[in-house]
């Protein structure tokens, strides 16, 4: 019988920041076990403008993204899962019994998720439909607290959500110590406001307290487990940490002293996960225990943000565009990215009503797919709006007109870290803790079929040959 495998999916962590954070804590849990692992170094296997959204479903479906074509949050997948599903449907088609929880494109809820051992769907989704049903109270709370933090973290909370969460939270695996570590983080942001930015890591981690006990409670054959918060501390404060990577840089030495420690902060939470999951497989030697990060960062854009636009009222402008509400669709985006659905016939006509736009005197970014689907970028810096202006078809509009808000950004930052095509991929045996030397190369593309082949499953022609990627002795 193949061995079971647990997969930490790591967002973003290049071997720099790996390396870096076992260096300055050697006795981590990483520091520990990741000289135990199996290890390589990925490359992204796609042309384009690399994303998350782009990467991750390279990684699970063993094509890029001339391929899969999936290049925006909101797309309709079904073309995609028909041609090239993703891992886990294809896992639990051919009986391997399959745990998902949160990864990138398996939201909406899949009509047939009661096949799966348990399904959560990403933090894009429309509902916060969950299986087991259980599992539905947290993806409401977690889903409102998401929307509600994009540019700058919101220091409210729904406690309608909350408190639906916290009735059943005990029971499906919140455990005590997670809980005292949320009230710490909420008396240090009263004495240091500025700390709640650090909301964003603790989102997973309530996460990862309940995917361990469905882990734990149904021991499914291959479960993932789905975070991105080291990746948005590293896009925000790579500055902070590496300052020397910046020939300009405009964050000043007090910025980079109040900031310097947020990426090792989002290290620890990864390097407690990795360390019970390590925990997990010594206790069950059956599994293997995968991470990898399906891309990586490094220095970027060493400017100040004051200001970041964003349309927080897309009625305002699809009532400009001349579409009644019955017309059109907002779906869950990352922004500054605004995701929608246009009724087909009315595509067209949108698409030249988005043609017509100019801001700065130049024309917005969107993209157009089948379906309808818009996806619109915004998030210019730093406007003055005594100079910079919005033009609809020749004439000039005022930017809160038409839903628009130029928000100022609380900790300065931008994308001062962003992405590479250089990932990581650390295998863990407990059955073999023997110290390894080297690191192996990898594409992206190796690793589903990969665990295709481990699992005993026809790897579709589609893909590579197995083998680029040794998961086990």
């Amino acid at each position: 019988m193949a061995r079971k495998i647990v997969f930490l999916e790591a967002n973003e962590i290049p071997s720099r920041v790996l390396d870096f954070y076992m260096t300055e804590n050697p006795d981590s849990n990483l520091s520990r076990n990741i000289p135990l692992c199996r290890r390589y170094e990925t490359v992204a296997a796609d042309t384009c403008a690399l994303s998350p959204w782009i990467t991750w479903p390279t990684l699970h479906r063993g094509v890029n993204n001339e391929s899969h074509e999936l290049l925006h949050f909101g797309q309709d997948l079904t073309r995609a899962d028909k041609q090239f599903p993703p891992i886990w449907k294809l896992l639990m088609e051919n009986g391997i019994r399959t745990g998902v929880f949160g990864p990138m494109h398996s939201s909406p809820l899949p009509r047939d998720a009661a096949k799966y051992d348990f399904f959560l769907p990403d933090t894009f989704a429309h509902t916060p439909d969950s299986h087991p049903d259980s599992l539905t109270s947290f993806q409401d709370f977690n889903l409102t607290m998401a929307r509600n933090s994009p540019r700058n973290v919101s220091r409210s909370i729904d406690f309608g959500t909350l408190l639906g969460f916290l009735g059943r939270a005990p029971f499906i695996g919140l455990r005590p110590t997670t809980a005292f570590s949320v009230l710490r983080q909420l008396i240090d942001e009263r004495r240091n406001s500025w700390k709640s930015t650090r909301r964003r890591t603790y989102q997973p981690v309530l996460a990862f307290d309940l995917f361990m006990a469905q882990l734990q409670r149904k021991q499914p054959e291959f479960s993932n487990f789905f975070t991105n918060h080291v990746a948005s501390a590293m896009h925000r404060y790579w500055a902070a940490l590496f300052p020397e990577d910046f020939d300009d840089l405009e964050l000043d030495e007090a910025w980079q002293n109040r900031y310097r420690g947020e990426i090792s902060f989002a290290m620890g939470w990864t390097d407690d996960f990795f360390g019970r999951l390590v925990r997990f497989a010594d206790a069950n030697p059956e599994y293997l225990v995968v991470m990898a990060s399906s891309m990586g960062q490094c220095a970027s854009s060493g400017k100040r943000l004051d200001t970041q636009l964003y349309l927080r009222d897309p009625q305002s402008l699809m009532a400009r565009a001349e579409l009644s509400e019955d017309q059109w669709e907002r779906r869950p985006a990352m922004d500054p990215t605004v995701s929608l659905y246009v009724a087909i016939e009315q595509a067209e006509r949108f698409e030249t009503f988005l043609k017509s736009m100019t801001i700065q005197d130049q024309p917005i970014e969107y993209a157009v797919k089948e379906g309808g689907f818009f996806d619109l970028v915004f998030g210019q810096i730093n406007l003055d709006p005594a100079v910079d202006k919005l033009h609809i078809d020749g004439q000039e509009v005022a930017f809160e007109s038409v839903g628009f808000e130029r928000t100022a950004v609380e900790d300065e930052a931008g994308s001062t870290g962003y992405h590479i095509a250089d990932g990581i991929l650390t295998i863990y045996d407990p059955q073999d803790r023997s110290n390894k030397t080297g690191i192996g190369q990898a594409s992206t593309t190796d690793l589903a079929p990969a665990i295709l082949d481990h699992f005993g499953v026809t790897v579709p022609g589609y893909m590579n040959s197995p083998g680029a990627i040794q998961l086990h002795s």
